[in-house]
């Protein structure tokens, strides 16, 4: 199998230049967590529900919120409490972390790879439309950049078929589609607080799901399947039914995420604002192909800026030569031996060698993004 072209540019420090990513370290965490260490609480405690009531309320979420140790393991819990079991067949992103997929070989499911759109990177509705079945046991879908999936088709084929949507949002936090906020529109959506996302706890992450009967079966298959409750009690009676993990967040991490959260607006609004100096800078570009449909039902969360160029390594070089960084991030699953693929996939073919991330990030200024898009336009 053919394998993409690889990327051997080293990673730049800040020092260096423009750099693709960088932590947001919100003003209030070392204060918030020098108060956690200084308490009784370490681990799992008090500001873990603090968090999750916070997030829940913050982000307008119309059910329970679970606080766990990374997106990945809000994405294994997700698919266990949607019922998905082994050999089932589970339609998923084939553009996407491996994060996205890789939870599904633990329970023994079966990915089964969606094309993409290449004008959004997200999912494309009719290669969903040929291959959702009475074979298929959830969609899932990933919102690539920040860039809301196309939710409206996505629910009436979960609808008609009678099979739950999850969500990995990872990449979304503070989007909104048709004027609701991401987790208001699937039985179950992820988020990531890993390091350099909108807002980070160290490495974290965060399951909501619609039915809040699922809540207390959610709390005990993060810690082990114990009902942690009875069990603080010093009680003896508890028995364990359901095979559990140890996905927990702790306080220390719910710390510094209670102080993100405290800024959130102004992060994520920053971020749109350098989001769309880029598109101002670089719409009549004609070298230059942005990636976003621009479609008014989507509010972009701005995490990833991404385009589409010819001849991207050479772009890349022209790049680094003027001390910005770039690069890819993400990679196309079906090029991993672990999920066994041999589709083939025309549209991410297509522009499988020309998809180019920008930095975006708290760091930068709206004249760092104006330098990289003259840079740009000076073509390579």
């Amino acid at each position: 199998m053919t394998k993409s072209p690889k990327n051997d540019l080293p990673m730049m420090s800040a020092e260096e230049g423009i750099v693709l990513f960088h932590p947001h370290m919100p003003k209030k965490a070392k204060e918030y967590v020098c108060d956690t260490l200084d308490s009784r609480w370490i681990g799992q405690g008090p500001k873990v529900d603090l968090f999750e009531a916070r997030f829940r309320l913050q982000f307008s979420q119309p059910g329970s919120c679970l606080a766990v140790g990374s997106g990945t393991d809000a994405l294994h819990l997700a698919y266990l409490l949607a019922g998905i079991k082994a050999g089932d067949e589970v339609l998923v992103p084939l553009f996407t972390c491996t994060a996205t997929t890789i939870p599904l070989l633990y329970i023994g499911a079966k990915p089964k790879f969606i094309d993409v759109n290449p004008a959004t990177l997200n999912i494309s509705i009719e290669d969903l439309k040929r291959k959702v079945s009475d074979r298929t046991k959830a969609i899932v879908c990933v919102h690539y950049g920040g860039l809301p999936c196309d939710m409206a088709e996505i629910r009436l084929l979960a609808d008609k078929f009678g099979i739950p949507v999850i969500e990995d949002a990872a990449h979304a936090l503070g989007a909104a589609y048709d004027g609701k906020p991401i987790g208001a529109h699937s039985e179950f959506t992820i988020y990531s607080f890993q390091a350099i996302k909108h807002l980070t706890t160290g490495d974290g992450g965060l399951l909501t799901f619609l039915d809040d009967g699922l809540a207390p079966l959610a709390r005990r298959l993060r810690w082990f399947g114990i009902d942690r409750t009875n069990k603080q009690k010093g009680i003896w009676e508890n028995d364990i039914t359901d095979i559990g993990y140890k996905y927990q967040m702790t306080d220390i991490g719910a710390a510094i995420g209670l102080a993100g959260l405290e800024e959130f607006a102004e992060t994520l609004a920053y971020r749109r604002s350098l989001y769309r100096r880029y598109v101002k800078n670089l719409s009549d570009v004609p070298h230059v192909a942005i990636v976003d449909d621009f479609d008014p039902r989507k509010e972009h969360a701005a995490w990833l800026f991404t385009i589409l160029v010819d001849r991207r390594m050479d772009c890349q070089l022209k790049l680094r030569s003027r001390k910005i960084e770039s690069g890819q991030t993400h990679y196309r699953n079906d090029r991993y031996s672990v999920f066994g693929s041999t589709e083939i996939f025309p549209a991410m073919d297509s522009i499988d060698d020309k998809y180019l991330i920008l930095p975006l990030h708290t760091k930068m200024t709206l004249a760092d993004v104006d330098y990289i898009c003259e840079v740009l336009k000076e073509g390579w």
